[in-house]
């Protein structure tokens, strides 16, 4: 009976990792560039539980079949195998900021220089310029051109076509750095719509086989996230939570009743 406690334990944490992450898809509904994560649920094993210690006298049944003290099968449970994030192409929309950038394209993104000079990964291109006119991103990270170095500009009155050549009164500044993620599920996400990978950078999209993207200038990427879908999926999540919930309740009363009025001596 105590294997029942743990099968429905893992249901319930099982659950409230799911609502966690649904929570969170919730929270960067407007979050440029977020990539809603997707949950993948498995089950454990089940066991094949047979009577020990048999001191019955095997015999033949009427189907003839030898007899074996079989007792079934047990479920031990559910967890959440993985979570994967949502790479499709989110909806853009105009800002009419010069410094917001979008990629319409998918298994692109930006490239950027974190706080230990190492290159990471973004969709959320709500970029600005900093008191020096470095590109940076929203926290401050440094945004990369196509050489890996830092993108200066002296005003905010700059072109960026969808080559992703940047121009600023007519003269050539740059290209915008962007990456080419052949297997994006590859990626790692950190947090603040950040990824990287493990292994080798990722290539230069520009070129690349299979890249097929454009930059657009004062447009920013939306969220993946599908508010009336994220929200069913809450209240499914919530009501299995429940379900577990009960069933654990219930082995909890059958127990109490073991030890407080079957095991009593009289």
């Amino acid at each position: 009976m105590f294997k029942g406690f743990y099968t429905a334990a893992s249901g319930m944490i099982a659950q409230q990792r799911r609502t966690e992450i649904l929570t969170n898809n919730m929270s960067n509904v407007n979050t440029p560039g977020y990539k809603a994560d997707q949950t993948s649920m498995r089950a454990f094993p089940e066991m094949l539980l047979k009577r020990i210690d048999e001191t019955s006298i095997p015999v033949e049944n009427k189907l003839n079949l030898p007899f074996e003290p079989v007792v079934g099968t047990l479920n031990t449970g559910v967890y959440v195998q993985e979570t994967i994030p949502n790479f499709r192409q989110g909806d853009i929309r105009e800002t009419g900021l010069s410094t917001d950038l979008a990629l319409q394209g998918e298994s692109v993104f930006f490239t950027v220089q974190n706080t230990v000079n190492e290159t990471r990964y973004t969709r959320n291109g709500n970029f600005t310029l900093d008191p020096e006119g470095y590109l940076t991103t929203a926290s401050g990270l440094y945004v990369q051109d196509i050489e890996g170095e830092r993108i200066q500009l002296t005003t905010d009155q700059f072109m960026v076509d969808g080559e992703g050549r940047i121009t600023e009164n007519g003269t050539d500044i740059g290209q915008i750095g962007v990456a080419y993620a052949e297997d994006p599920n590859a990626l790692i996400k950190e947090g603040d719509g950040l990824y990287r990978i493990d292994g080798p950078a990722l290539p230069t999209a520009f070129g690349a086989d299979g890249a097929v993207f454009s930059v657009q200038q004062s447009f920013l990427e939306g969220s993946t996230t599908d508010t009336a879908r994220t929200m069913t999926d809450m209240l499914t999540a919530y009501r299995a939570f429940e379900a577990n919930q009960k069933v654990l309740t219930a082995y909890d009363r059958s127990m109490e009743k073991a030890a407080n009025e079957i095991g009593r001596v009289t």
